[in-house]
């Protein structure tokens, strides 16, 4: 019997996928309408989805046969969707943060702030996490854990390195004294070349003693156990302040990316409600919040709610500056600025610039005035693309006239800030395909008729209070999102809230915005999410203390999003009536 368990376990994936379709064959065909044809599909992604039988990106690609073969859609409408302007978007913002990267412009960030904050245990905490949070919304969350949690580690290590050598000196000073004042007990008639010999003899006899005592061993052990705890908190600091980082822009995290799309794709006639400018509007005071809370409950969970002891008030120990010299000497290590830095850092900031200015809202962006007078020509994926391709552009050494080589020869150009190289090395093009089996999924839905029926059948949910809909679909979220992948968790639930959405008339933003940023607050789990799995990976955390920590988080997430919603977020979107665009979605 345990044999064939072990071999159910390690066929299991080929087991799934050969049993979840035939399981589900009957819907089909008891029930031949477009719509349950539809629901077929979707249930059958959604569960190749959660169990990762197949990848991710080849489950996406399952539009593209079934669509065609059930009537659904022709293919090339299926295969346009997985093209559209979010994914132009999503690979300029990644082609930006693959640059950041390239040249450590990160890193030097990263350090600059580090050594602005100092190396108290909060402080330093504050300093991770809101420089973890800044990169993530420009870089990937991956690529800021994994960049933080060593130079976290090292600093915590030099403090508790520092700190032992420190009680050390100390007790061998007492030890010392101690030594020099039980001499004077010695008969004065000794000689001196054996007064000497003795009080040598009796020193390193206290030494040794008050070495091996019980209290130095518990201050030893009591170090230790304060260190572990700080490590445990500072790790955990660093995956969560990444997560909570990327929800502050539209390009911070692939779900963000996914609501702009289905936004677009279900209600094409919306304005370009979702922009840069007003995403970054909404979110980032939001992730202010969310970080300021998050380190509250970190603090007191790994530190206490000593703050004078730690912050540090009034003292200022060698230790402190040890560690300190550790942040300083890995900042030097970057020496001065490069060409490349530069030019990475000018054209990251002018995207930052344009993406604002655009189409900020209260005023005629730029766009607005020079392009799209009569239709919304330029979009954000358009300025994404644009910058972006500066990189293939520009020689990343400053070009000199007549320039030679060590050897005399004509020195050959240098090569540009970016090759597709790197490019095809570190882009994630899984995402892309991701992102695309999601739009045509939504598309798939309304050509079929599919989100009309759900919207009919969720209409009772009118006489439950919106906000309470919101909380509630919020935990759902978060709660899912915890054993599958946040873009595939926003892939299926955003067409079904806009559907119930438009069913009990209320602004499709209300629900799907706080949704959305709840697919990021993946806190409980190391698999739930790529920077919960490195933190976990250092060794010193166990589940237990993602799962403490990260349930209380998900609950002041969502709660979070939710005050955030009904408070500058109503006055943003005017989420307390119902627009004309979301009367008539998407029809064939």
């Amino acid at each position: 019997m345990a044999g064939f368990l072990t071999w159910l376990w390690r066929y299991r994936n080929y087991i799934v996928i050969v049993l979840t379709p035939l399981l589900l064959l009957p819907l089909p065909l008891i029930i031949p309408t477009p719509e349950a044809k539809c629901g077929f599909v979707i249930i059958l992604m959604a569960l190749y989805w959660c169990t990762e039988c197949i990848p991710l990106a080849v489950t996406a690609l399952l539009p593209v046969i079934l669509f065609p073969m059930m009537g659904i859609m022709e293919s090339g409408e299926v295969c346009i969707q997985y093209l559209k302007d979010s994914n132009m978007l999503f690979i300029g913002g990644l082609l930006v943060a693959i640059a950041v990267e390239q040249w450590n412009l990160h890193r030097r960030i990263a350090l600059q702030v580090l050594l602005i904050v100092g190396v108290k245990p909060s402080l330093l905490m504050i300093g991770f996490m809101s420089t973890t949070a800044f990169l993530s919304m420009w870089i990937s969350n991956t690529a800021s854990t994994a960049m933080m949690l060593p130079i976290a580690n090292a600093v915590l290590q030099q403090l508790c390195d520092t700190e032992a050598n420190a009680d050390e000196r100390d007790h061998e000073l007492a030890a010392a004294k101690d030594g020099l004042e039980n001499q004077g007990f010695e008969m004065c008639d000794t000689k001196e070349s054996n007064n000497k010999e003795l009080k040598t003899k009796d020193s390193s006899i206290n030494m040794e003693l008050c070495s091996r005592s019980p209290e130095a061993e518990q201050r030893r052990l009591k170090r230790e156990q304060k260190y572990v705890k700080l490590s445990k908190g500072m790790s955990l600091s660093v995956c969560y302040a990444a997560s909570i980082g990327g929800t502050a822009t539209l390009t911070g995290t692939t779900p963000n990316v996914i609501l702009k799309g289905q936004i677009d794709e279900l209600f094409p006639n919306n304005g370009g409600i979702i922009n840069f400018a007003s995403w970054f509007g909404f979110s980032f005071p939001n992730m202010v919040l969310m970080l300021a809370l998050s380190w509250l409950w970190l603090q007191f969970m790994f530190l206490g709610f000593n703050l004078r002891k730690s912050f540090g008030c009034g003292t200022n120990k060698a230790g402190d500056q040890e560690a300190y010299q550790v942040i300083k000497d890995e900042y030097k290590k970057l020496g001065r600025m490069s060409f490349a830095e530069g030019c990475v850092l000018v054209i990251f900031t002018l995207l930052v610039l344009l993406w604002f200015t655009r189409e900020p809202g209260f005023i005629p962006g730029w766009a607005t005035v020079l392009f799209n007078k009569d239709k919304p020509y330029v979009t954000d994926g358009t300025v994404a693309i644009l910058m972006s391709a500066l990189f293939f552009c520009i020689p990343s050494n400053l070009p000199r006239c007549c320039g030679k080589s060590e050897d005399g020869a004509p020195a050959e150009a240098s090569s540009p800030l970016l090759s597709w190289d790197i490019v095809h090395e570190k882009m994630p093009w899984n995402i892309l395909l991701l992102l695309g089996g999601g739009f045509a999924l939504a598309h798939g839905s309304e050509k079929s008729g599919l989100s009309l029926w759900l919207g009919e059948s969720l209409i009772p949910l009118q006489s439950i209070p919106p906000f309470a809909i919101s909380i509630l679909l919020c935990l759902l979220v978060a709660m899912f999102t915890e054993c599958s992948s946040n873009t595939a968790t926003t892939t299926l639930f955003l067409p079904i809230l806009a559907s119930m959405a438009t069913a009990i008339k209320i602004h499709p933003l209300y629900i799907m915005f706080p949704c959305t940023i709840s697919a990021s607050l993946a806190f409980m789990l190391p698999v739930a999410t790529p920077p919960n799995a490195i933190a976990f990976s250092y060794g010193n955390l166990k589940v237990m203390d993602m799962a403490k920590a990260g349930f209380i988080l998900n609950f002041v997430g969502v709660i979070t999003i939710n005050i955030a919603i009904n408070t500058w977020g109503v006055a943003m979107f005017q989420l307390n009536t119902f627009p004309s665009w979301a009367n008539v979605t998407k029809t064939p």
